[in-house]
């Protein structure tokens, strides 16, 4: 079955570069009318906003901070001012405060804390409401394979992408009678803009640990959002999609 999301509104927090841009305009291209968020560069939004127009979807950019209770729910009633429906939300932004745990500060862990888990239960609370009255949605959450395995020197970031997922099953639990599916994608080690800053010797060795013997793509996470957004997993809720390459098996 091909894949299509015609007829679908999405949200995406967090679009303006890396995961959250190659989903919307995978989102796009399958036909959906997206709405997005970014933060810092207004330049960045507007440059999507027209990159997804370009394909012909109905697409607009909305400055605001995922992790602001208030800003989330305001989002929530533009986009359905703006589109008229909501039926899908992808829960995307997020930060990493990286350090081992006795040089971490306190403002660290609540940074990472409340922008990584805080934002995902702002959006989806006040997505649920326009959503319980359709009696239809489907909710992916950003979570990484850190968040199932761990890893030194990012507790925080560990934390808030395990929480995450007990967070998506306990809403799948709670909403599946509505017909509103909930569901995370993993991401493993995704080839963007933060990792070309990095050593390319470790780089090059965290590939060859990898099964399939590459980084992951951005397109890669988008495509497997995209099937659960779609109807093609209509009878899939509550699971944690690992989109990593083998990495963690």
């Amino acid at each position: 079955m091909t894949q299509t999301l015609t007829g679908k509104v999405a949200l995406i927090t967090g679009a303006s570069k890396g995961i959250g841009r190659a989903i919307a305009a995978h989102f796009a291209q399958l036909g959906a009318q997206v709405a997005f968020t970014y933060l810092s560069s207004v330049e960045k939004g507007q440059a999507l906003e027209t990159e997804l127009a370009a394909h012909g979807a109905k697409a607009k950019g909305y400055r605001s901070d995922a992790s602001d209770y208030a800003q989330a729910e305001k989002l929530i009633e533009d986009v359905l001012a703006d589109f008229g429906q909501l039926d899908i939300l992808v829960n995307n932004a997020g930060i990493t405060q990286d350090g081992l745990l006795m040089r971490m500060s306190e403002s660290q862990w609540d940074q990472v804390l409340t922008v990584n888990l805080k934002s995902v239960f702002n959006l989806t609370k006040a997505a649920t409401k326009p959503m319980m009255r359709a009696k239809a949605g489907s909710i992916i959450n950003m979570t990484s394979v850190v968040g199932l395995k761990g890893n030194a020197g990012q507790a925080n970031y560990a934390a808030s992408k395990a929480g995450i997922i007990g967070f998506t099953k306990s809403v799948a639990l709670e909403l599946g009678s509505r017909n509103i599916r909930c569901n995370a994608i993993a991401p493993g080690f995704i080839e963007t803009e933060m990792t070309d800053a990095l050593d390319p010797k470790q780089v090059d060795e965290w590939r060859k640990a990898i099964p399939l013997k590459r980084g992951g793509r951005p397109e890669d996470v988008a495509r497997a959002t995209a099937f659960l957004a779609s109807d093609d997993s209509a009878y899939i809720t509550g699971q944690v999609l690992q989109v990593d390459g083998g990495m963690l098996t």
